[in-house]
Parts: structure tokens; sequence; C-alpha cells
């Protein structure tokens, strides 16, 4: 028996909390797997999983030696990279789920170039703003804008999200201009709430290097980045959006920027991934090429402030 790859199946079968799922994701039969973790208890001398029609659970002593083998794992990976880092090609398929707004305005523009500078990596791509199990799902990284929540995944830094306070100039001239935060009370907003919660997201803007939250009413509601900016462009209220979205539309003169004394304040852009995947290629390029891609825009590059509520 090939223990490290009976650990390596055992690890999966896990995360995925299921044995297709754990098959599809590592490109084997079923009944492999099967084989693979009654050989790999035969061998141990204990049941690592308690099998029902419905879910799987870990025993105890399967519970210890997930751990364990988390830990081997890493530490084997780690090791490898260390030799091969420098010339190791990335290969495989790289899973990535993105933002859908962010991912298709900003993201697929650009894809082509990181496909043909890896040809031996395949690429599946997702886009979504749910709250995705990386592990369950078999994703290796996810682009999240916002606060991280799931502790048991890495987070890595790799832009900052500008946004900016607009309306359409229709708007304007009927509702007239907001000359200060104060005056958004008076006029009515485009509310674009989670999809994942049903929560509006928070107006800010920074004061004084503090961040200062307002109340904006408003009828029309989206849980859409471009329902949002759909809606401004209309004439139907006053927005908050990202600058890489309406930064056309402002210099068409279709947007007009208000309150530019007191922007929004930014999201950090973070990449997720679960514990120990950073040493593969294909991850560690791919973090390499979408650090430097945000870096280009203006409106995506890192800063040091940040706000903490999370968005599309």
């Amino acid at each position: 028996m090939d223990k490290l790859r009976a650990m390596q199946v055992f690890v999966r079968i896990v995360e995925a909390n299921s044995f297709t799922k754990a098959a599809e994701t590592l490109g084997l039969p079923r009944a492999a797997l099967t084989a693979t973790i009654k050989n790999l208890e035969a061998y141990l001398g204990t049941m690592l999983l308690q099998r029902t029609t419905r879910r799987l659970a870990l025993t105890p002593d399967g519970a210890d030696y997930h751990a364990q083998c988390v830990q081997i794992l890493d530490a084997v990976a780690a090791s490898e990279q260390a030799f091969r880092g420098a010339t190791a090609a990335p290969r495989g398929t790289l899973r990535i789920d993105l933002p859908d707004a962010l991912g298709r305005h900003v993201i697929l523009p650009d894809i082509a170039g990181f496909a043909k500078a890896w040809p031996e990596l395949a690429l599946t791509l997702s886009f979504s703003d749910r709250l995705v199990d990386l592990t369950q799902e078999g994703i290796d990284c996810a682009l999240r804008v916002g606060a991280l929540q799931d502790s048991s995944l890495v987070g890595r830094q790799v832009g900052s999200m500008r946004f900016v306070t607009c309306a359409a100039p229709a708007y304007l001239a009927l509702h007239g201009t907001p000359r200060s935060i104060d005056d958004l009370r008076s006029h009515q907003g485009i509310v674009h709430f989670s999809g994942r919660t049903g929560r509006p997201f928070d107006w800010d803007f920074i004061v004084d290097g503090a961040v200062v939250k307002a109340q904006v009413p408003g009828r029309i509601a989206v849980n859409n980045a471009d329902a949002n900016v759909a809606c401004a462009l209309q004439g139907l209220g006053i927005t908050q959006a990202a600058c890489y979205q309406v930064r056309g539309h402002l210099e068409r003169g279709e947007l007009v920027e208000l309150l530019a004394d007191t922007p929004p304040a930014p999201m950090p852009v973070s990449l997720l991934y679960p514990r120990g995947r950073m040493a593969a290629p294909k991850l560690r390029v791919f973090a390499e090429w979408i650090t430097a891609l945000l870096a280009r825009d203006p409106g995506l590059a890192p800063l040091t402030t940040e706000r903490t509520g999370a968005r599309p």
C-alpha cells in the first residue's frame, strides 16, 4: 500500500465529506477510494470513518489520524517546494471561484494571458457571490472582497477595492446635488443587499481619517453589483459602486461623482485557500498573477487602510 497516497485519499474524503465528491476531484473511481480506505483501516487496525447512507463521520481514532495526516502532507508539500519551487511548472487543474462582477469585468479580460503563460495548467472558473466551501466542493482558491470569516482558510490580501458615490445627471437634475453626507437623508439611494444574508451593505465615508456610516433611504433594492450600477444609470437613485465598474460611465458623463472629499472606505480583496496549499505551483503562480493584475488598476491596487464589511 502506498501510505502517502492513502493519506491523501483519506484527507480528501474528509474534506469533501463524500466518497463520490472526493473521487471526482481526484479523478479516480469511487470504488478505488473505498478500497484504499478499507486497506488503510485494516493496516492501522482501527476504523477511521463511520459510514451511513447520508453522511460520513470521523471516529475518535479517525479524527486523530486526520490531524496527523494533514500535518504530514503539509510538511511533504513544503519540503518538495523548497527543492522544486523555482523550477516546478504548474500542471493539472486549478479550480477558482470568483466574485461575479469582479470576475467578469477584471479577471476574464486578462485570463487568456495567464492561460498562455502556463499551457500545462487547466482552469475551471466559477462565478458566484455565495459562501463556497472550498474543501467540500474541491475548489483550490476563491477571490473575495471584504472581511474574512472562515478561520479554517488562509487569506492572502492581493488588492484593495475602492468605491465611489455617484448618480446619473438625470437624477441630479430632478433632486439636486447633495453637498454633504447629511444631505443624503433627503435623497434616494440604490439599496445594494447581500445575496447571502439579505442585509443591505453599509453606506460609509472617510471623514478626517475615520469611517462614518450614513443612512440613505431607498425604494429600489438589488443584490447584484451590475444591477446596482444599471439602476443608477437609469436615474433611480444615488449609489456607491466599485471604481472599476463605473470608471467608464464617469468619464463619459453618464454618472457624476458625489462627495469626492469624503470617499467610501476601501475593502480588502483576498485570495482564500486551504492551509498548506500555497506550496502547490499552480496556486502560487495564480496568486502572483492576480496580485500583479489588480496592482495595475488604480481602483484595485493594495492600500493599507480597509473597512471590513464584505461585498461581492
